[in-house]
């Protein structure tokens, strides 16, 4: 048996079948460039700098627990043994931060993006080098008096204690962070 009778018989039917067929006229179909997401670079930039004014430089709270110049603190309905804890090293070091050469505005932006960003990453112990003022103008620790006043303000710190001296001692502050 021969395929091509069969194959040309097949062929010659399709053709007649369509031979009044005429193309159809279909519209050429536009792929949609991909475009990478926008960045939505204002909004981060006003993020920033909402975070950069929610710390005021002059909060002192009527419960702030500072002893001469050590800084100690513990937010409100916090046992106190917890702060015994930070000054004992209990917690970890998971991160930290030197504000060294720092003026006080990028100071402030950068402790509030360090502990923003610590939150994201559910860091619970951190070590802000804050300096001991011996190379400002009055050799005055100023960044450690704005420091105060800004962790108290947020909300994710729940303690903080100065460093133990091979820590940092009183150039330095080690700030407990809720999980």
């Amino acid at each position: 048996m021969d395929n091509t009778d069969d194959t040309d018989d097949e062929l010659r039917l399709f053709r007649e079948a369509v031979s009044g067929a005429r193309p159809l006229k279909v519209e050429p179909q536009h792929v949609p460039k991909l475009h990478p997401k926008p960045i939505a670079k204002q909004f981060m930039r006003d993020e920033k700098q909402a975070l950069s004014d929610s710390l005021s430089d002059n909060y002192i709270p009527a419960h702030e627990m500072e002893s001469g110049e050590e800084l100690l603190y513990l937010r409100e309905g916090q046992t106190p043994n917890i702060l015994s804890k930070l000054r004992r090293g209990f917690w970890v070091v998971q991160a930290q931060i030197d504000l060294h050469g720092l003026v006080s505005d990028e100071a402030r932006a950068y402790v509030a993006d360090f502990l923003s960003n610590c939150k994201k990453r559910g860091i619970r112990c951190v070590r802000i080098v804050h300096g001991k003022g011996l190379g400002s103008r009055n050799r005055e620790p100023v960044l450690k008096h704005k420091l105060r006043s800004w962790l108290m303000q947020r909300d994710e710190v729940i303690a903080y204690a100065q460093a133990k001296p091979e820590d940092g001692g009183s150039g330095a502050v080690i700030v407990l962070l809720k999980a």
